[in-house]
């Protein structure tokens, strides 16, 4: 029999509870990592703490012959995340992977959002990214290896109404990931995005109003969490020890690499620029090359397959 892809790993996972960070840590420990089962136990907007989600899957990867431990702690506050890392080593013996999966939303269309509501979400998901990747980093350093996966959105790689605050998480991640790529990769140490679709608690609170809504809501539910799962850990794994400072899109069955912001268009001027010069040629050449306003609804506009 084949080596399992994580064997002898040790793996945190944040927000792992349930939807997608559960079935990454469930496929994990299927594949021979112990793992921290990360999870604050809050609601969708972040107000609570039920310890209950995370000991379910605790026992769900117990019962299947596997290790892990559950911890539930705040990822936007530092100690609470160098608590998670600690878990790990003191449980285990080690650190080896870290998935940063845990997240909340506070939607709201972008003049009415306060700055509680973006400060929140801004917290949750880029902040406690930073958190439990910085925790884990001296470790990874030392040892000379380890690998990041981190949870972005096309909410924030392309655009959509009213999650301002979340897009701007998800894209900052995005850059995150990358700096963390290029400043350890010294080390041996990779960090790649997944911008998952799945249906989940979060992308639950989308509308059902009309009939395209709840057709629209229909279709997404086709994408479980669980098919997220064997990227994250094929991205943990040294099979993709050649992959890092990557972003993935991971929509039902399809895998999709992204790309990232090059130059498209360049112009020069010797004498160099005016107001006005820019408006003559600037504005004309470029028009062809723009971005269009779209929403991620609008570049996957494909059914899932």
């Amino acid at each position: 029999m084949s080596e399992k892809m994580l064997e002898g790993k040790v793996v945190v996972v944040t927000g792992a509870g349930r939807g997608v960070g559960r079935g990454i840590a469930i496929m994990a420990a299927e594949q021979g990592a112990k793992v921290v089962v990360n999870d604050l136990g809050g609601t969708e907007t972040g107000e609570g703490g039920d310890q209950i989600p995370a000991m379910e899957v605790v026992k769900t990867i117990t019962d299947a012959g596997g290790e892990a431990v559950a911890n539930f702690g705040n990822v936007a506050i530092t100690e609470d995340a160098e608590q998670m890392i600690e878990d790990a080593r003191s449980n285990f013996g080690g650190i080896d992977c870290v998935v940063n999966n845990a997240g909340i939303l506070r939607d709201v269309i972008f003049h009415k959002m306060s700055e509680e509501e973006f400060d929140a979400v801004i917290a949750v998901h880029l902040k406690g990214s930073f958190n439990v990747s910085k925790a884990a980093a001296p470790y990874f350093r030392e040892q000379q290896s380890g690998s990041f996966v981190h949870m972005t959105s096309t909410s924030g790689l392309i655009g959509n109404f009213g999650q301002a605050n979340y897009a701007a998480a998800k894209l900052g991640i995005a850059g995150l990931s990358r700096s963390i790529a290029l400043d350890m990769s010294r080390f041996n140490v990779r960090s790649n995005c997944i911008s998952p679709f799945a249906w989940s608690r979060l992308i639950g609170t989308i509308p059902q109003g009309t009939d395209a809504e709840r057709e629209r809501v229909k279709k997404i539910q086709q994408m479980t969490p669980e098919k997220i799962a064997p990227m994250a850990v094929y991205l943990l794994s040294e099979q993709a020890a050649d992959v890092t400072g990557q972003i993935f899109i991971v929509r039902n069955n399809e895998i999709c690499l992204m790309s990232q912001p090059r130059p498209i268009r360049n112009l020069h001027n010797s004498d160099g620029w005016t107001p006005e010069t820019v408006a003559a040629r600037v504005g004309p050449a470029i028009k062809s090359s723009l971005v269009p306003l779209e929403r991620s609804g609008d570049v996957f506009c494909w059914d899932p397959v």
